[in-house]
């Protein structure tokens, strides 16, 4: 049984009157992946209410008594990441004592893991997290995308491995800051209709360069809701229905004439438009390193 699976039985007994539920989240790392699982797994359920109750860092039997007087103190499912078996068995005993869900959501993973490699873990917590060559390159990525935010710096574009090219509220910000955080470096560069795109945007060669359209109708309604955040008003031709649909066309056709990917975020969330991005990225590279080279 997955760990989805095994949340889903869980949530199944909960009653009509049990919409609003605790859940915890025990870790003895920073809490990431245990959170994610099971954000991921709640969004498969309609109308339910989770309190979150994370607790990170959990790797000593006294951090532990604290979880378990937190569970006691507000009962509900228990999702855990833990390397130490001392701590998960007092925390599935707990749980089996007081009639509550205990999901281990690595365990199924890493057990077809060790079948198929025929090796054992190294059972340290936090070892995704070290401070090695991929998370010095993850920070340099992030710095990277930043420094290279909504058109800056567009004469270093050339170090970029995406560059993202869009109108106005097209996600492109966010998209570059998880793209660094996989380890990418991402720049993104404005398209404002009537004004040129900077110089040898279209002759680079090392970065993909990916256009980023979306719906005229749907971009109206965050950019009114974006500018009324700001100013309270909405009166101005960054919300005028016919020059959006003007921008999102010009837009387009500046990317068809340089033949650039193009993704619609209309319905995307910014991990399915980076996850799309990193597929065109990949096959960008392999064509790359083919023609020239890594740096050709």
């Amino acid at each position: 049984m997955t760990s989805s699976d095994a949340l889903a039985a869980a949530l199944s007994q909960l009653s009509a009157q049990q919409r609003r539920f605790h859940i915890h989240l025990v870790s003895d790392s920073t809490g990431e992946t245990v959170s994610s699982v099971a954000r991921a797994s709640l969004a498969q359920f309609e109308n339910i209410e989770p309190d979150e109750h994370i607790w990170s860092l959990v790797r000593t039997p006294n951090q532990m008594k604290k979880v378990l007087a937190g569970i006691t103190e507000n009962p509900g499912v228990v999702l855990f990441t833990l390397v130490d078996k001392e701590l998960r068995d007092i925390l599935k005993q707990h749980c089996h004592q007081h009639n509550l869900p205990c999901v281990p959501v690595l365990a199924r993973v890493i057990s077809e893991l060790t079948a198929f490699l025929g090796v054992q873990t190294i059972s340290q917590p936090g070892k995704q997290h070290e401070l090695n060559e991929d998370y010095f390159s993850r920070v340099e990525a992030i710095n990277f995308a930043l420094a290279h935010d909504d058109g800056q710096a567009t004469w270093e574009l050339e170090e970029a491995d995406v560059v993202l090219v869009g109108v106005s509220r097209t996600s492109k910000s966010p998209t570059c800051v998880y793209l660094a955080y996989r380890g990418y470096k991402a720049a993104n560069v404005p398209f404002v209709g009537g004004v040129p795109l900077p110089d040898g945007l279209g002759q680079l060669k090392r970065p993909l360069v990916v256009g980023l359209t979306i719906d005229p109708d749907r971009l109206l309604q965050i950019r009114t809701t974006r500018l009324q955040s700001l100013t309270g008003k909405g009166e101005t031709n960054y919300v005028d229905l016919e020059q959006i649909r003007a921008e999102v066309v010009e837009s387009r056709k500046i990317f068809a004439k340089h033949h650039w990917p193009v993704i619609d975020v209309t319905r995307r969330s910014v991990e399915e438009t980076s996850a799309t991005i990193i597929q065109y990225y990949q096959k960008h590279y392999e064509k790359r390193v083919r023609h020239g080279g890594q740096n050709g």
